[in-house]
């Protein structure tokens, strides 16, 4: 899944594009960490009250699903049509995360699938499990979302919120600062951005590396229910590179798939449509082909 800092403005020259977003990048990376282990010592002492534990829950849970349902299953692979207040709130959501404006977020992805754990791809454990899940940011490798995704840039709601990310991210920060203050902007706005980041980066890392592969892929994708639990159904990465457009990755019963529920809430009281589903029948035949003999 894509990068943190938003698309450099072209005017500058390449070295201060260069410059600028490593340092931004950098900054983005660190200060959450900082702010985790910050976390973890007023922990340790019990200074942390039921405010602090609300507000990191409270802005997780929201904006993961932004990335998720939002950026991801909605924007990128066209899962479900959502309506334009819907789509607006999930688009702002995942700009929340601080993983990039969305246009760009979704040519990266875009650019994953195409050339998935093959040479090209932005972040594969090919290169190196470190690589997939956080060096491939430094390279500033950027996917051209004039050649991946030009239709988004042709959408009003799309475009505003792609426009107005800093907005979106500043707005994050300071949620959390105007409830509870400092301690506030510790728990519900960096140590948040740790976690969903490093869930973010997961997908990539982890469920390319281990997990079950009971689908028929050309890739290293894997379903692993761990992720899956924590990135709001992502983890069943096997499945959604098997059937790119599904809106559910959880396919299984047991399979936990909250980004998924989601979705189904959002069609059952009209604000969703175009669900893309996977038959059982299919699934199975998908089944049967990855008990064939898939590369893991």
């Amino acid at each position: 899944m894509p990068v943190v800092a938003s698309r450099p403005v072209a005017r500058l020259s390449g070295q201060s594009v260069r410059v600028i977003y490593l340092l931004g990048l950098t900054a983005v990376v660190v200060v959450p960490f900082v702010a985790l282990l910050f976390a973890l010592h007023q922990l340790w002492n019990r200074g942390v009250g039921w405010t602090e534990v609300l507000l990191l829950v409270g802005m997780y849970v929201p904006i993961s699903l932004g990335v998720t349902a939002g950026f991801h299953r909605m924007l990128t692979h066209k899962s479900f049509v959502a309506h334009p207040i819907v789509k607006f709130v999930l688009l702002v959501l995942g700009s929340m995360a601080i993983e990039g404006n969305c246009i760009g977020w979704a040519a990266d992805h875009l650019l994953h699938h195409q050339l998935s754990d093959k040479k090209g791809d932005p972040h594969s454990p090919t290169d190196g499990l470190w690589h997939a899940h956080l060096g491939w940011l430094f390279d500033g490798k950027q996917a051209d979302p004039a050649s991946y995704c030009p239709a988004l840039r042709k959408d009003p709601v799309i475009t505003f919120v792609d426009r107005t990310y800093y907005f979106w991210v500043a707005l994050s920060l300071a949620i959390p600062f105007a409830i509870a203050g400092w301690q506030g902007l510790v728990w519900g706005g960096l140590v948040r951005i740790f976690f969903v980041h490093h869930v973010t980066w997961s997908v990539n890392s982890v469920c390319h590396t281990w997990g079950t592969r009971p689908y028929a892929t050309d890739d290293r994708s894997h379903n692993n229910w761990f992720v899956g639990m924590l990135a709001m159904g992502e983890g069943y990465h096997n499945s959604h590179h098997r059937w790119p457009r599904a809106a559910i990755h959880g396919m299984d019963r047991w399979q936990l798939d909250v980004s998924g529920w989601l979705i189904q809430l959002l069609e059952k009281v009209h604000l969703a449509t175009d669900v893309c589903r996977i038959s059982l029948e299919t699934r199975l035949r998908g089944r049967e082909g990855g008990r064939a003999g898939v590369r893991a």
